[in-house]
Formats: C-alpha cells, structure tokens, sequence
C-alpha cells in the first residue's frame, strides 16, 4: 500500500501558506481564534469545492465521515456545519479574495498559450448573474421576486486565467463595471454588445489601449476609407475606416472608427465588429472577438465543476468567501497542470481529481496513463490503459 501523503495534501503544497498568514495578520482573522483557523476554513472549502459538494452538510458530512484523516489533510477537528457557516458569515472576505488575486497572478505567469501572435496582452470582459432566493439573500435584491449578484471578469485569452473579478448586486448595469477595469496601455479588450458605450470606448482609445466590439444597429456614420479585404481571410466582406455622423455619438467619440463586417459561414449569420486599431489584419479583428467565447465558457465551466452557484452561507461576506475560494481553486489546478506537465485542459485536471482527492498516488501518476475515451449506449466511458 502506497503509504504517501493523500491527493490532497499534495494539491494544498502549490499553495503559498506563507503568504496567506501575512493576510491573516493584516486583516486580523485569526484574532481570539484558538482551533478552526482561518487557513483551517480554506482548506476545508478548496476540499468542498474540489469534491463537488452540493451543501454545507453534504460537505461536512464527508469530513464527518474521514475524521481519522483530518489532521493529515489540515483541517481542525472543530469542523461543523455550524462552525462553518459562522465563519463563513462572520469573517473578513478580503483576506480570500487578496489570497485568489495573489494565486491568479502565479498562474499567470506560468500558463502562456498563444494560438496566434499579436502583441499586447488580449482581455475578453464580461459578467455572469447568479441567480439568489430573495427571502434568504435580501442584501442582493435583484427584482421584487428574485435576488442575484453579477461576477464582473476580466479573462486573459492568451493565459486561460480570470485576471480581474468585481462583485456586484445584479441590477448594476454592465457598463458601469467599464469604469474600475485595470487598463493597461497597448492591450486589447473584448465586448459584447452589452458594453456599447462610446464614451467609455473612446477612454480606452484615449489611453492608446485598443477594444473589439459589436456594432450596434441604426449606427450613422459616413465612410472615410475602403480597405481592400481580396487578400485577407474569406469570410471579411469589408473593411472600412468610419466616422461618426450622429450628434451625440460624434461627440462622445469624435475619432475615426474601423468597421469589419464578417461572414461566418458555419453559422451562417454576419458579424459586425468596431475597433480603434488600424494595424492588425480583418482577420485577426474577427479572430480577436471569437476568442470572447473563452470568458462564457469560463463562466460554464465554474458554475457546472466549482460550487459557486449553490452557495454554503448566505451574508455577503459568505458569498465572497465562496466565489474567490473558486477562483483560487481554479488558479491552483491550473498551476499544477502546469508545474506537473500534465499537458491536459483544467477540466480533465479537476475531474481526475475530484475522483482521487483521498488516494495516496502522487499526482502525476494519475496522469501517466493513456485515457482513451469509448461511448457506450451515449454514455461516455473512461479507460485507463
């Protein structure tokens, strides 16, 4: 019997405790606390995020059951439901959320992919509501029926990594979360439609970073240039340098606009794209909103594999806690993909071990083998061999 440390334990090793105790002290959480600490509550909750849990007992529960393991997977032996859900409540949220901020800027600079070149750092923005019972989150009141909270992200494309997250009721307007983004000069930033707000687009232009977004209908303009589009991509039908005609949309953006129209033929819908950068190709303008996708399936994949979406406390502070403690879990199993070589996506990382958090194979071992992956009766199997 392999008689090394659990699965775990292993994981908990990529995370810099020292750092986390610095927080601790500078926001004071493990003040007159003798047992269940405040690096006691994120493990607990990395573990519950890691495994899957649907609840607080669910979680608890587990832990109940594997009690002669708690000390070797660092946790107190003080872990109730309702020991939990008072710290969850009660403690300082900043302390896991500075901790997820620090964890995101180690996982950056480790995973850099880039399926194209283009210089600048390249940022989709985007939000996702959490929808909230009003009779229990009242502080989140969304509609007369219904509350809810909006995550605000800022996804690195190139890295695969959420680089800035804002918390806010959901009836905050996506557009004022424009206003706290961390600009940086040369970088591009992808919107959607939601985000159309010339002002705070011609910000952007203003502090020489470039945006993609999509043209709003009944836009008027006048075109300045035709660009010749026969040696770019085949589905640009053109590709124009624009200016604005409208009184108030001359005003709010006074510079010429570039305006690509672009046909995907697998969807068989058209596509028109506005940007301030006048250098790239079309083609990589089309390219630079496809990759926008990534921060929607960011949004897909924690809600479905890390519980953000049923949440184990129920003031601010609990949700906070529970929504950077994912984000840290996240940047943690993309590091360790990294650091491993495992060359898998994070999700295959997650789901092999959410399977294996109790074992005692080093990490690696469990992705040594050839996966092979064989549906049955459309149901998909997993061999190992």
């Amino acid at each position: 019997m392999h008689s090394g440390k659990y699965i775990f334990a292993q994981l908990i090793e990529f995370l810099p405790q020292k750092y986390f105790q610095r927080l601790v002290i500078k926001y004071e959480g493990d003040k007159y606390v003798k047992h269940f600490t405040c690096w006691n509550q994120l493990l607990v909750m990395m573990f519950g995020q890691l495994s899957n849990r649907d609840s607080l007992r669910d979680l608890t529960n587990t832990i109940s059951a594997h009690t002669n393991k708690t000390y070797h997977l660092g946790f107190s032996k003080n872990v109730s439901r309702s020991n939990l859900s008072k710290v969850n409540e009660r403690r300082e949220s900043k302390i896991f959320e500075d901790f997820a901020y620090h964890m995101i800027g180690i996982a950056r600079k480790k995973r850099i992919s880039k399926d194209f070149e283009i210089e600048g750092q390249v940022y989709a923005f985007d939000s996702t509501t959490i929808d909230l019972c009003l009779n229990v989150f009242w502080w989140a009141k969304f509609r007369h029926t219904k509350a809810g909270i909006k995550m605000h992200t800022l996804f690195d494309v190139e890295m695969q990594i959420p680089t800035f997250i804002h918390i806010t009721e959901a009836k905050v307007h996506d557009v004022n979360a424009m206003d706290i983004i961390p600009y940086e000069t040369g970088a591009y930033y992808i919107f959607d439609r939601g985000y159309y707000d010339l002002k705070r687009l011609y910000h952007i232009n203003k502090i020489s970073a470039y945006f993609v977004i999509r043209e709003k209908s009944g836009l008027n303009y006048k075109v300045i240039k035709d660009n010749d589009t026969n040696h770019n991509w085949g589905g640009i039908l053109s590709d124009q340098l624009i200016q604005l005609t409208g009184y108030a949309s001359a005003k709010k953006y006074p510079d010429e606009l570039r305006r690509v129209v672009f046909y995907a033929e697998t969807l068989n819908r058209t596509f028109v794209y506005l940007t301030n950068n006048v250098e790239i190709s079309a083609e990589q303008i089309a390219l630079l909103y496809k990759y926008r996708w990534q921060v929607e399936l960011f949004f897909k994949w924690i809600k479905q594999h890390l519980k953000i979406k049923s949440f184990w406390g129920t003031t601010e502070s609990a949700v906070r806690i529970q929504i950077f403690t994912a984000i840290t879990a996240y940047c943690m199993v993309a590091i360790v993909e990294h650091d491993l070589g495992l060359h898998r996506s994070t999700y295959e990382v997650l789901r092999i071990l959410s399977a294996s958090l109790l074992d005692k194979t080093p990490i690696k071992e469990l992705f040594t083998n050839e996966i092979a992956d064989v549906v049955e009766d459309g149901q998909l199997t997993l061999i190992f061999f």
